[in-house]
């Protein structure tokens, strides 16, 4: 471990590795807490960042992994785990199941195992970025990847209008 890497991170590559995580951790100089922020410090479009999103859906918690470009709809979030009250998970309930902070949720390596959910919005991109366990590191990955590692079920999640 670098003298600046957190130890989030550390525990991300971790994970990374035993998942078979084809693209490497990288640091950013500005934060990407955001997908907007992530999106400009990579300088890639916002929709190639990966949201990763923990909800309540009935009790269970889930996770939503959705396109930085769309906002997630819950009703369909609703309709695709067959439940009929779906609500985002506050901040220390997301840090309990993922073992991470807002902002540097990763899409996998959690220390729950969830109920997964990715936004079909990824199929229009070759690569698509996610955050590695902190705000200022992320790293690339494929929606095949995504799906494949995480076994996230693909849906349309994003909110019309």
């Amino acid at each position: 471990m670098s003298q600046s890497e957190h130890p989030s991170v550390t525990k991300f590559r971790k994970a990374a590795q035993e998942l078979g995580i084809k693209g490497e951790v990288i640091q950013t100089q500005e934060t990407a807490r955001t997908a907007d922020e992530a999106a400009a410090t990579l300088g890639v479009q916002v929709g190639q960042i990966v949201k990763s999103l923990v909800f309540e859906a009935d009790g269970e918690t889930v996770l939503v992994l959705t396109s930085g470009e769309n906002k997630v709809d819950t009703n369909k979030v609703a309709l695709a785990f067959n439940v009929s009250k779906v609500g985002k998970a506050d901040a220390d309930k997301t840090r309990e199941v993922t073992g991470y902070a807002i902002g540097g949720v990763p899409p996998l390596g959690h220390v729950t195992k969830m109920k997964i959910l990715i936004d079909e919005t990824f199929k229009k991109f070759d690569e698509i970025w996610a955050a590695a366990g902190h705000p200022h590191f992320v790293f690339p990955t494929t929606y095949e990847e995504l799906v494949r590692l995480s076994g996230a079920i693909p849906t349309d999640v994003a909110l019309k209008g």
